[in-house]
């Protein structure tokens, strides 16, 4: 039996980087996938997404590039080439993985694991035998699935998930996408954008249900003006699959509505990666579905550990790849700052972008806090005007008492670059004076940061 110093389940954002710092620190490391490396994110989630929505950019820019001064003749998107475009960049990121475990001497084990004891897994290979190894430490970072409801089982033809959504063979006329959140949005935008006529439907009264209600309703009027169909407080109660399309029953305030579609998207959200690696062989405790871990991301059997989607932590990449950091130098005795979830940024790639770090204004007014609120829009900004992209704000919420950036909410061009300013600003404590007085560069998007901040204090110059 071989045997390590740890082996990690799984090599997604979480799986994949645990193992990188840990091999850093001087661990013998393994990382045993049953796919591709990268895992979902990599492969089919975040990256092909961001190739996809790229294509869908330009296309855009194409049809739109008389405002501009540019004559384009015949634009048309050739969905075959994006598609063969997004996997290519897909591939191309797994490849590096690979080279990341070889510089860094990771071993990579392929097959499905499982735990078999406290300090053992079990290997099952695509050729059917099975391989038993050892490590003093384990990491479960299996990631999740997209998750099916009853009323809406995937066939991966007519009712789809993200997977299938990021290789259909030919460019849709019409479908519906049930769930609003981050991959809803993306997706609609994505092939509303191509030229398929898309329905977004959402459970409860905003898409985007998670955001600033502000950010979520100024983005709905943007996809409403673009054509998009929306409906909110819907619910979806059954699917019909006829010979060429789907008719979707839906339930809304105003009575059952019946819509037809080539093709309906689940987007419904996640289903942790549970099933089947010997969680409960072992005893590991669940909380609501997902493993129970500790600060440290340790579970209720000394040596074995759970990071990512898997934990009730926000199900996001750059989230599992810090509590992979952070388990690893853990175990390594380096005494690592716990993870502050109040300060975990999110960002969705449509467009306009949406990007946002801490509370919304209704949750600070819930939890007590006497704020100020500074917005500043887009309209007012040189760079977004000269872009062609004012649509959009960034939204500033401050303690009145000490000044303390509470949260941040912005919509328009390139604000998921721009949100890591205020994550470090949260980080480091910063008020929102010493925003204000840090100098912003001219003509840029980020001034935007600035004159939100002096516009809650009474101080914005360009409004």
């Amino acid at each position: 039996m071989t045997t390590y110093d740890l082996i990690v389940i799984g090599s997604g954002p979480g799986g994949y980087v645990a193992a990188i710092r840990a091999s850093q620190l001087g661990f013998k490391t393994a990382v045993v996938e049953k796919a591709e490396l990268g895992g979902i994110c990599l492969n089919w989630g975040c990256i092909p997404t961001k190739a996809l929505l790229k294509s869908a950019q330009v296309y855009h820019y194409t049809k739109h590039a008389q405002d501009y001064g540019i004559e384009v003749r015949d634009s048309f998107p050739h969905f075959e080439k994006i598609i063969q475009r997004s996997r290519a960049v897909a591939e191309s990121m797994s490849k590096g993985i690979q080279f990341l475990f070889k510089k860094n001497k990771i071993d990579v084990i392929e097959g499905f694991a499982s735990l078999t004891s406290q300090k053992t897994v079990i290997v099952k290979k695509k050729d059917g035998s099975s391989e038993e190894f050892s490590a003093q430490h384990i990491i479960l970072a299996t990631g999740a699935r997209s998750k099916e409801l009853p009323q809406l089982k995937q066939d991966g033809k007519f009712i789809i998930g993200y997977k299938e959504a990021l290789t259909l063979s030919k460019l849709p006329k019409t479908m519906i996408v049930v769930g609003s959140g981050a991959i809803g949005c993306e997706f609609a935008y994505l092939y509303h954008t191509l030229g398929t006529k898309v329905t977004l439907i959402e459970y409860l009264p905003n898409i985007l249900p998670l955001e600033d209600e502000e950010t979520s309703k100024t983005l709905a009027r943007i996809f409403k003006k673009e054509g998009m169909d929306i409906l909110t407080d819907a619910n979806v109660t059954h699917v019909d699959v006829r010979d060429s399309y789907s008719v979707v029953s839906i339930e809304t305030k105003q009575g059952i509505k019946t819509l037809e579609a080539e093709v309906v998207l689940s987007a419904v959200g996640i289903t942790p990666n549970l099933e089947n690696i010997g969680i409960e062989e072992l005893g590991i405790e669940k909380e609501n579905n997902k493993i129970k871990v500790s600060k440290y991301y340790e579970t209720n059997i000394k040596g074995i550990y759970a990071i990512g989607d898997i934990i009730n932590t926000p199900a996001l990449a750059h989230v599992a790849s810090a509590e992979g950091i952070c388990c690893v130098e853990h175990i390594a005795g380096k005494n690592p700052v716990p993870i502050n979830y109040n300060n975990i940024p999110s960002c969705i790639y449509t467009t306009p972008e949406v990007a946002s770090v801490g509370l919304t204004e209704k949750q600070a007014i819930e939890k007590g806090y006497k704020i100020k609120v500074g917005k500043f829009p887009y309209t007012a900004s040189g760079k977004a005007k000269a872009s062609g992209n004012s649509d959009g704000f960034v939204k500033l919420i401050f303690d009145e008492q000490y000044g303390e950036l509470l949260g941040a909410h912005l919509l328009g061009l390139n604000v998921t670059e721009m949100i890591a300013e205020l994550v470090v600003s949260k980080t480091l404590e910063t008020t929102g004076h010493e925003l204000i007085k840090s100098i912003h560069p001219h003509p840029t998007m980020s001034e935007a940061i600035m004159e939100a901040a002096a516009a809650a204090y009474g101080e914005v110059i360009h409004l």
